[in-house]
């Protein structure tokens, strides 16, 4: 019996010295700095890198970020360099993008989102222009007259009138071929030693007289006087120009008629100096004109002439078509399809699948199992409904042409889709309008406001402490730091917000630490158990 007491004893002291150390050493600790928040340590088994598996969650964790800031990504979990707040991770069923966004199948087919896939195509953008139909003047003849003489007949008589290779034009009287040929004829009839000199010469004469050889010959086969020269028309085509009348008299070198050829004609159309560079000599075009609809000429680029019109800043090409019909009569208007050079592949979607949003393009790619994923995309030229993607896109890949501006909102909402706020990668999310909270000033600076906020359900912020501009027109006196507050805010530009109004919401009072608590007394330690009593 005695030595169970001795044993009761023993045991009642040494529970009595460990609350008396457990008390020392709470009430000797030196307390944190209440200004220091000290960031929870994680727990064990916790993931501390990528590709960790969350014990808690059985998901993989592919980085850690804020979620302020999505685009800004961490290899390790602990507080964000931005807010007052823990790391969040991202794992890698939820797609390892913050701007990755998740859709029911269901709800896609109510949207109806469509997609289409990126493809390698040769993209040729149509370029149409406005001519007129002109004369081909390379097909152009001048009929003028050889000699001095007299009109005495016109054959063609108006000016536009169809003329063919060879049709006489008008007769023409020549003195002065009547002597030449006078003396060629009496010199012909000569006889005797040297004649013959004699007649080449006479000849001569005649040719010098603008008689042509087939005229010469002529009156050598006649052997009579031919005064009258019959001009007929050196091409086929239209009388373009007529100088002549019947009775009238003309001097050697005058010009009598002007004959131009329907064969072929020019068009000149007219092309924006942007286009220019587009078009070549030689780019094959296709005609069509209200006079003829339905048919089709084609032809190609001769020239670019080498002119700018200041007024309509356009340049002038010069195409040539073939007119064997003579349909195409000049002053005609004609619509001029330009069918440039074969382009080279290149990456192309649905023109519907770009949104342009100011400076950027954006295309949604579908990633399957419902996830879709904004893409900045660089477009180039656009043409039959298709734009061509220089970067951003590949070959292959699924985008969406369809219900994109849905999607979009439903990320807006998420908060995924935040490079569509055209800010940079590292900014928190766009804030549209005014927001009110209420929180504690936790220092006041000139050019910063230290709050420690209340969620705020508008803005989607949780309870943290942040920096804000103070307002425009001072911070108010009477404000000090510790005071509670209201105040409202706005956000001024990337991942800075300005404090618009402030007022006191009541005096914080400053409260002294409590005393630490002394930990209650074992009612046994320090005294022996009654006699008698039974352990």
């Amino acid at each position: 019996m005695k030595t169970a007491t001795l044993t009761i004893i023993a045991i009642l002291a040494a529970a009595a010295l460990a609350a008396g150390g457990y008390w020392l050493g709470r009430s000797h600790a030196p307390a944190p700095p209440a200004d220091v928040a000290t960031a929870p340590a994680p727990a064990t088994g916790a993931p501390q890198k990528p590709g960790d598996v969350d014990p808690a969650t059985g998901r993989k964790v592919l980085y850690w970020h804020d979620p302020m800031v999505p685009g800004q990504r961490f290899d390790k979990p602990g507080k964000s360099p931005f807010m007052n707040m823990m790391l969040e991770p991202v794992y890698a069923d939820s797609g390892g993008d913050a701007s990755t966004v998740t859709i029911n199948p269901r709800v896609q087919q109510n949207i109806g989102v469509r997609t289409a896939e990126a493809t390698r195509a040769r993209l040729t953008a149509p370029l149409t222009a406005v001519g007129t139909v002109g004369y081909n003047e390379r097909d152009q003849a001048v009929v003028q007259a050889r000699a001095n003489g007299f009109v005495e007949k016109l054959f063609v008589r108006a000016p536009l009138d169809p003329v063919r290779a060879g049709q006489p034009l008008l007769e023409l009287y020549v003195p002065d071929w009547v002597a030449a040929q006078e003396e060629y004829l009496a010199v012909r009839r000569m006889q005797g030693q040297g004649v013959d000199a004699l007649v080449d010469a006479a000849r001569q004469r005649m040719r010098l007289a603008g008689m042509s050889d087939a005229q010469i010959d002529g009156v050598v086969a006649g052997g009579a006087v031919q005064p009258r020269l019959t001009i007929v028309a050196p091409i086929g085509g239209v009388v373009t120009e007529l100088a002549v009348r019947e009775g009238m008299t003309v001097g050697m070198g005058a010009p009598l008629y002007r004959i131009n050829g329907l064969g072929s004609v020019w068009i000149n159309a007219e092309l924006p100096e942007s286009a220019a560079a587009r078009v070549r000599p030689g780019t094959a075009v296709e005609v069509r004109t209200p006079a003829q609809p339905g048919t089709v000429y084609k032809g190609r680029v001769g020239a670019l002439l080498p002119e700018i019109d200041p007024q309509t800043r356009t340049i002038k090409a010069r195409i040539e078509v073939a007119n064997s019909g003579g349909q195409l009569v000049p002053g005609l208007y004609a619509a001029v399809d330009f069918v440039p050079a074969g382009a080279p592949e290149m990456t192309v979607v649905p023109s519907e699948a770009v949104i342009v949003t100011g400076r950027r393009a954006v295309v949604f790619v579908a990633e399957g199992e419902g996830k879709f994923r904004p893409v900045d995309v660089e477009v180039g030229t656009e043409a039959n409904g298709m734009t061509e993607i220089r970067k951003g896109i590949e070959p292959g890949q699924m985008v969406v042409v369809s219900g994109q501006f849905l999607i979009d909102s439903d990320a807006s909402l998420k908060g995924t889709v935040t490079r569509l706020a055209e800010l940079p990668a590292s900014a928190p999310g766009t804030l549209v309008g005014e927001h009110r909270g209420e929180g504690r000033v936790e220092a006041i600076a000139k050019d910063e406001i230290m709050l420690s906020h209340d969620p705020i359900p508008s803005a989607k912020w949780g309870k943290m402490t942040m920096g804000f501009l103070p307002p425009a027109a001072g911070w108010p006196a009477e404000v000090r730091v510790g005071d509670r507050v209201a105040f409202t805010f706005r956000q001024k530009g990337a991942g800075e917000f300005e404090i618009l109004s402030v007022s006191r919401a009541s005096a914080a009072q400053a409260a002294a630490p409590a005393a630490p608590a002394a930990p209650a007394k074992d009612p046994h330690a320090g005294h022996a158990p009654a006699a008698g009593a039974k352990p």
